[in-house]
């Protein structure tokens, strides 16, 4: 069997110790087969109450405590791990699933196929069933221009080709930024430039509390990171906790 960057992953048969190096993926495992997760980052909060040994970050993982784990399978995301982490995984033996994921529609797929086929569970679990039904359906005429920024001290923002893009216009709302690729750095006077209608101001990945006093005088909502940036179980509520949180 092949993940989702082509790369053949060999298995003796279904894993029984899975580390996740992805918290929207450890929360989907979890709450699928909770008895196969062994490890998992210190970023993955849900579910609550998990209890699992924590190998660090998903940008700096404890290699060495991960192999004390003796996985049969280790699961990370090509935009959210590093390479160099995967290989040395892959170097010392361990076998490494690396999704990758940049649309509704392939956070659907590539769930499907690591908890039926990586994990060999076979049939749907029902919250992936649920999930594609909220989001089933033609994409909208956009109604809103919006921008996201992801981070500040430098600013960066949701550009095209990520998830979080896929997700807006899926609400009937163009990301401004979508032309640009991925996640570009521009000042918020250049942002502010492009004539957003809406500002969404996310708790995570940077932990944004409130407004910014840069973005004072033009429309904000400040929405829940995990319901724009999680897939897995979080999409399930996601889309309405952000139409909600935007006033819509």
């Amino acid at each position: 069997m092949h993940d989702d960057l082509g790369v053949e992953v060999r298995l003796s048969g279904p894993p029984v110790r899975v580390v996740s190096l992805v918290p929207s993926i450890t929360e989907a495992i979890a709450i699928t087969c909770p008895q196969v997760l062994v490890g998992a980052t210190d970023w993955c909060t849900h579910p609550a109450r998990l209890e699992v040994v924590r190998v660090r970050g998903p940008k700096n993982p404890d290699l060495g405590l991960i192999l004390g784990l003796r996985p049969d399978l280790v699961v990370a995301n090509v935009e959210e791990n590093r390479r160099v982490d995967v290989d040395r995984l892959r170097a010392a033996g361990i076998a490494v699933w690396v999704t990758r994921i940049d649309s509704v529609a392939e956070a659907l797929a590539s769930l499907g196929r690591l908890l039926g086929v990586g994990l060999g569970l076979g049939a749907e679990p029902r919250w992936l069933t649920d999930a594609g039904r909220v989001w089933a359906g033609a994409m909208p005429p956009a109604t809103l221009r919006v921008a996201v920024p992801v981070w500040r001290d430098p600013w960066i923002w949701v550009g095209g080709r990520t998830y979080a893009s896929d997700v807006l216009a899926r609400l009937g709302w163009a990301n401004v930024l979508d032309a640009v690729d991925r996640y570009p750095h521009r000042t918020v006077e250049a942002v502010l430039a492009e004539g957003p209608d809406l500002v969404l101001v996310p708790d995570e990945p940077y932990p944004f509390r409130s407004v910014p006093d840069l973005l004072a005088g033009v429309r904000t909502a400040l929405v829940p990171g995990r319901s724009l940036f999680w897939y897995g179980p979080a999409m399930i509520d996601g889309r309405r906790h952000l139409i909600e949180a935007a006033g819509g």
